[in-house]
């Protein structure tokens, strides 16, 4: 992580908060969430499942002008496999993991108590009921919660699982997001070989190999229009694609 930019006593600020993530569990953070502290079971859980699905997916990492680092993040990805919350969260270094939360859909997550205690005891998730959006449960606001101060997040714009390989449209969520906060750094990911290590309606994945790679960072320019924004972001997960297709 480059501190080089910030002034001394940011810089001793910024080092404080990394040795606390090395040893504090995700959603701990004294004074700042109101998170709860994962159980030493979930920790180990969730130890095991990065290595698991590190070991199926055979994923390889790439940072390209992207540094890995605790500050607030939405990671932004496309989407066409249930495990892609897992890897992604699994691909993020261990005191980011502990920080990031999926977004991820509540009938999905809950349908069984073995994905229920998943979801809430391993991966912090934030679930989203999709069948009941209310003014006073909007998902916006029950993200923003989620944020607090200190966690990131892991979302997919595309509003859902696509059948192939191509990125579809983003959802206008992305946006609504980031300007009621636009202080996020914004990084695009680019999950490839997913639809096929696990492609959709098949329950057993297939062991092959993937790569996650991680971009620039992006942030919703003052003024910025919607449509633009989205264009904008899908575009940067569409080059990393194309990146990796070129190698």
């Amino acid at each position: 992580m480059n501190l080089g930019h910030l002034p001394e006593k940011d810089r001793a600020l910024m080092v404080d908060k990394v040795s606390s993530a090395e040893t504090l569990p995700s959603g701990s953070e004294e004074g700042t969430d109101s998170t709860p502290p994962l159980p030493f079971h979930s920790r180990a859980v969730g130890a095991i499942l990065t290595l698991l699905a590190k070991f199926l997916s055979g994923v390889s990492v790439r940072w390209v002008g992207c540094e890995p680092d605790i500050c607030q993040r939405i990671y932004f990805a496309n989407h066409t496999s249930h495990l892609d919350p897992i890897v992604l969260w699994a691909s993020l270094p261990p005191p980011a993991r502990r920080l990031a939360r999926p977004v991820a859909a509540k009938d999905y997550w809950t349908a069984g108590p073995i994905r229920r205690y998943l979801a809430t005891k391993v991966f912090n998730a934030i679930l989203i009921d999709r069948t009941e959006i209310k003014v006073r449960r909007n998902p916006i606001d029950v993200m923003l919660q989620g944020l607090g101060k200190t966690h990131s997040l892991i979302v997919f714009p595309e509003g859902g699982r696509t059948a192939g390989p191509n990125i579809g449209p983003f959802k206008s969520g992305l946006y609504y997001l980031c300007r009621r906060r636009p202080d996020l750094e914004l990084v695009p990911v680019y999950i490839d070989n997913m639809n096929r290590i696990l492609p959709r309606g098949e329950f057993l994945p297939v062991p092959l190999l993937t790569c996650v790679s991680f971009g620039p960072p992006m942030w919703l320019e003052a003024s910025e229009p919607k449509a633009d924004f989205l264009r904008r972001a899908r575009e940067a997960v569409q080059r990393l694609k194309d990146l990796r297709t070129d190698s």
